[in-house]
């Protein structure tokens, strides 16, 4: 496959030497570039206490621990799945960033309860699931640290920033079981390229949540923590020492980031591992690397990067398959290897049982990724 090596300016340091004992598709994960991400992000906020890390890259343990040995206490999760993989992690500050409704508030409590190591906080956005989660609270004799859901431009989650965000924060404030701790803000709309630009629309978004800040400090309330930012917005708030700063793709990288964030120097910690299982025409050939291996919901174009083979352009997709053109004259044989950088890392992790972990050159161990399966409710909660 000469006509499409990989054009890498750092070698190969993806290929593992004993590929042909390796099922594919897998997920390969390299502890050494994992650790040198963790070891640079805390090294730009200045502080490990800073950071908040979103564990929904990674959903693993043995990540985890390697986030707590570099002395990250805070955590931020979406599932409770999550929140019970940090619980068991003993991980001592975790927020579940998601809105707690339905049968979550009681499993969510439970929690709490089954790891009284942790400190287990939540998000509000309205009334009514602060008025449900004081009661909840209440029924169980808990007190639960909630913040303040605000909406500075995604337009998913979180109130608008201004008086009925101070209300609900009030509210929050005179509810018995609850404590409000302070304010969570994503921006994961802001994908600027460009520092300048990137730090204009930080600037923008944050003006009304410092005022926020200052209303309610005006008011008599102890200062409100600030939880923000994603991976796109990490080297702003990194120099806001009075923020935590809550990146999760930066543990692993992806493609997608290495594109939208050029000036992060972050290094892509996990590979896909596929082979080439059929020949379909001279100029096409087809990888077992299908929806159920790869994070699809971008364009066919925008869904894995091939490492040793950047000049396949993805044709279509199935569950099982992914059709690929090739230059003429390639070169690539059946069961040949090809590693690729997802676009989007996230939705790819969940899609695996367990990490493959290359060391010296080999795989050489496995990490369950034990956080991506839902929560069982019936299991934890009886």
């Amino acid at each position: 496959m000469d006509i499409v090596k990989s054009t890498t300016t750092d070698g190969s340091w993806y290929e593992v030497g004993n590929a042909q004992e390796i099922d594919s598709p897998a997920l390969l994960v390299y502890p050494d570039r994992v650790k040198h991400n963790i070891d640079m992000a805390t090294g730009m906020v200045g502080d490990a206490q800073r950071l908040r890390p979103h564990v929904k890259t990674h959903k693993s343990s043995a990540i985890t621990r390697f986030q707590l040995a570099s002395g990250i206490t805070r955590y931020k999760c979406a599932t409770l799945a999550e929140a019970a993989m940090l619980g068991r992690c003993g991980a001592p500050d975790v927020l579940v960033a998601y809105p707690l409704l339905g049968p979550r508030v009681d499993a969510f409590l439970q929690l709490s309860a089954q790891f009284p190591g942790s400190r287990f906080s939540a998000i509000v956005d309205h009334r009514s699931v602060a008025d449900r989660l004081s009661a909840a609270a209440v029924s169980r004799h808990a007190s639960v640290d909630v913040y303040l859901d605000l909406d500075i431009g995604m337009g998913r989650t979180g109130i608008p920033m201004g008086a009925e965000a101070e209300a609900l924060y009030v509210h929050c404030h005179s509810l018995a079981g609850l404590r409000a701790a302070g304010l969570h803000a994503y921006d994961g709309q802001v994908r600027e390229p460009d520092p300048e630009r990137l730090r204009q629309q930080c600037e923008t978004n944050f003006r009304p949540l410092a005022a926020l800040v200052e209303r309610l400090s005006g008011q008599g309330f102890p200062r409100p923590e600030i939880i923000i930012g994603g991976s796109p917005s990490f080297p702003y708030y990194a120099e806001m020492a009075e923020v935590q700063c809550s990146p999760g793709t930066f543990v692993l990288w992806d493609h997608g980031y290495a594109v939208d964030c050029p000036d992060q120097a972050f290094l892509p910690a996990a590979v896909l591992f596929t082979r080439v299982i059929s020949l379909p025409g001279p100029e096409t050939i087809c990888v077992d690397l299908g929806h159920k291996a790869v994070g699809a919901e971008n364009a066919i174009e925008r869904r894995v990067h091939f490492l040793n083979a950047p000049g396949l352009l993805a044709l279509r997709q199935s569950e099982e398959h992914l059709v690929l053109q090739a230059p003429a004259g390639h070169g690539i044989g059946l069961g040949d290897v090809l590693y690729g950088i997802p676009y989007h890392i996230c939705p790819t992790v969940n899609l695996y049982d367990a990490f493959n972990v290359v060391q010296g050159g080999m795989v050489a161990d496995s990490w369950e990724i034990d956080a991506r399966q839902r929560f069982r409710y019936a299991a934890d909660t009886d």
